[in-house]
């Protein structure tokens, strides 16, 4: 089996996704060829073919040319799938490159199981197993799903190609700054978050003491901010905040995915859950099985918040 794996450069620099994209294909058993639209400077560190575009001449995100791209990849290759990270890159170009193949396309995987991909339904309260019926697929791979275990290395075989046909009646002019609601969460050494588990819109305000009396800041998981009980601007996951603080408090929080992404690179993860087996186990430094209600309000009183 063999796997084309579609980078991701932004503001010249390739994104750790790409990384994890290989361990995708490590857990398929695929041997990975990459494609890319950046410069020789920002390619991966990778012993393999990878397909480079010219970004000075197609932009970082040109619909039509990226896809294009991708296509000629595919004729050259013949790969049995083509895997996007979970990203508005890869959520946008995905299914348009499906279409054009005429294959099957399957969005956000976070396990494999059985040789059949795993897909977060209901808020990620419930998962799917499922199987394409076309021989070739596309797919986006969850961020933080698949793990790079930094073993990845070398370098790589670079083969310049360009898009055939016209090109395509846009401009790529940059990125807008997502509002934040006036708080940086990617600047903050300490994170205090409210999962689910707080219980009630009223107990975020003890959460929020909390991050106060340690000198950080209040984050939320989506659950919360769907709810209605925080602003989005606090939100830390795939589709809110990535941050890396020095420590992270997750409270309530059992620990989706897309949550994790977003705050597993933290220095120093402490997890409040009442459920031992919670899937934040798996990267917290501290687990402490307690009701969040109960022990918050004992830990302000220790530190006197």
């Amino acid at each position: 089996m063999k796997a084309l794996l579609v980078c991701e450069v932004r503001e010249g620099k390739l994104l750790e996704s790409s990384y994890e994209l290989l361990g995708f294909a490590a857990a398929m058993e695929a041997d990975p060829v990459m494609v890319m639209v950046g410069t020789e400077d920002s390619v991966p560190d990778f012993k393999g073919t990878v397909y480079l575009g010219d970004v000075a001449s197609m932009g970082e995100y040109n619909p039509g040319e990226h896809k294009q791209l991708v296509l000629d990849a595919v004729e050259k290759e013949n790969p049995d799938y083509v895997v996007f990270s979970h990203s508005s890159y890869g959520w946008d170009l995905a299914p348009r490159v499906a279409s054009a193949l005429g294959v099957a396309q399957i969005s956000e995987v976070v396990e494999l199981v059985d040789g059949k991909f795993v897909l977060d339904a209901c808020n990620a309260k419930v998962r799917r197993l499922v199987s394409p019926k076309t021989d070739r697929v596309v797919l986006t791979v969850q961020a933080g799903a698949f793990s790079d275990d930094g073993s990845f290395e070398g370098s790589p075989q670079v083969e310049k190609i360009s898009p055939a046909g016209d090109g395509h009646p846009m401009e790529f002019l940059g990125y807008e700054e997502v509002d934040t609601g006036g708080v940086d969460l990617t600047k903050a050494e300490v994170i205090v978050s409210a999962g689910r588990g707080i219980g009630k819109e009223e107990n975020v305000e003890m959460i929020r003491k909390l991050a106060k009396a340690m000198g950080g800041e209040l984050g939320a998981s989506r659950p919360v901010v769907d709810a209605g009980w925080v602003d989005h601007g606090l939100q830390v996951g795939t589709t809110g905040q990535t941050v890396s603080p020095k420590l992270y408090m997750a409270c309530g929080i059992s620990g989706a995915i897309q949550h994790l992404a977003g705050m597993k690179k933290s220095d120093f993860i402490v997890a409040i859950n009442t459920d031992a087996d919670a899937p934040i186990k798996e990267i917290a430094d501290v687990l402490v099985v307690s009701d969040v209600t109960k022990l918050v309000p004992a830990l302000l009183e220790e530190l006197g918040g």
